[in-house]
């Protein structure tokens, strides 16, 4: 009989999960739930083949898994673009329930599975809007790359589409649209680079705001640093929204002041590293005379040596390349990157959090990750929020059935 969730074995699969797959892990973590129809059929295969192995699969099954999902969940909501799990654990944390998950990337779906118990579906563009379940809030952090500043600037230099125009990313937003226009959830939380508000002159901003007014919702936006709860200076854009058809416009939402508190980066250094993180003289000699020679020519381009009494520059997809944004100086020999380990705790992960994959594609996923505590500051202020105007109604409505 199989009880628990580890008993399944998922990680021991080659890399590569199936729409099956996730059907089936949907299934699990919705069994008993009205949630639950939406992945049944998919799933059932699956189950069948477990079943004549295993004899049985009990269920509810037990989430023996680094971050199980609440067992008494306040609330639902769907993670979209989720990279490796930043926004779930936010709200997991808020003690809301993850109803769906979707996430292109093979690698990043492997490191999710081995943290929530959950393979995501994938190709976005490819999911049927109506499939997906009811949900009270919609977290994404879609693409950056054809936004970011570094993106726009290697796109222009290959002569590569940007923005909206980049065809195979920038167009996505589009595929949360139409799931909001579906769906209609209660909020919504979108986070993007700091470069979205200005890319193209702030035609590309305003063509998201425009197409999120038109779906009749009360929209808010505000650029957030991430230093003020990891040691990591990193900006971004996080745009909420309220579901004007139901609330009106009586929503008084407001972003997170931030904490006063100041943050240095050896507080989350390893304390024996290994030495292959320590750069080679071949390289450490490469980005001295590379920076030496922007210098020269008046550009900013460099490494960044961190103070460990300071904060670090904004960890990117590209670390993995030669760790130069975020080098730890070292006494008596040259710097070092941080390790996969210490690039967690730069965006907020718990150290319980399982890293299944390598270095590089550790450093990828990291890169691509969001500051986990900012986004659960923000989603504190919107679980709240929607809490008032939820009472509201209801109050409203006892009002309306005694007179």
């Amino acid at each position: 009989m199989i009880e628990k969730y580890s008993k399944l074995k998922f990680q021991d699969r080659k890399l590569g999960f199936t729409t099956e797959d996730a059907s089936f892990t949907h299934y699990l973590h919705s069994y008993g739930t009205t949630e639950a129809k939406y992945f049944e059929r998919k799933a059932t295969p699956i189950l069948e083949a477990l079943t004549s192995e295993y004899r049985q699969v009990k269920l509810p099954i037990e989430f023996d898994v680094p971050l199980p999902p609440p067992e008494e969940p306040q609330f639902s909501f769907i993670d979209l673009f989720a990279g490796i799990g930043g926004f779930r654990i936010a709200f997991q944390e808020l003690n809301g329930k993850c109803v769906f998950s979707s996430e292109w990337d093979k690698f990043s779906q492997k490191t999710y599975e081995a943290n929530f118990g959950e393979v995501p579906f994938g190709d976005i563009t490819k999911i049927n809007e109506k499939e997906i379940p009811e949900h009270d809030i919609l977290v994404a952090g879609f693409p950056c790359q054809p936004f970011s500043i570094a993106g726009v600037s290697k796109k222009n230099s290959l002569g590569r589409a940007h923005g909206f125009k980049d065809e195979t990313q920038g167009t996505l937003f589009f595929d949360i649209k139409r799931i909001i226009k579906e769906k209609r959830p209660k909020a919504f939380l979108l986070e993007n680079v700091k470069n979205l508000v200005s890319h193209d002159k702030g035609n590309t901003f305003k063509v998201i705001h425009k197409t999120l007014k038109k779906l009749r919702y009360n929209i808010h936006f505000q650029v957030l640093d991430g230093k003020y709860f990891v040691p990591q200076h990193r900006e971004r854009i996080v745009i909420v929204g309220f579901d004007m058809e139901r609330y009106g416009t009586n929503d008084r939402f407001q972003f997170p002041e931030m904490p006063d508190q100041t943050l240095a980066i050896e507080e989350i250094l390893e304390p024996n590293p290994d030495p292959k993180y320590t750069l080679s003289d071949k390289l450490w000699k490469y980005l001295q005379d590379y920076s030496a020679k922007h210098k020269a020519k008046g550009n900013g381009f460099g490494f960044g040596l961190v103070q460990l009494d300071g904060i670090a520059r904004t960890l990117s997809a590209r670390y993995y390349k030669d760790g130069s944004e975020v080098l730890i100086p070292q006494d008596g020999q040259n710097p070092r990157r941080l390790t996969p380990r210490e690039c967690a705790r730069l965006q907020g992960f718990p150290d319980k959090f399982e890293i299944p994959v390598s270095d590089t594609q550790a450093y990828k996923q990291f890169g691509n990750s969001v500051v986990s505590p900012l986004m659960k500051s923000v989603g504190f202020n919107i679980v709240k929020e929607l809490a008032k105007l939820d009472e509201h109604i209801r109050e409203s409505h006892t009002i309306s059935a005694t007179i």
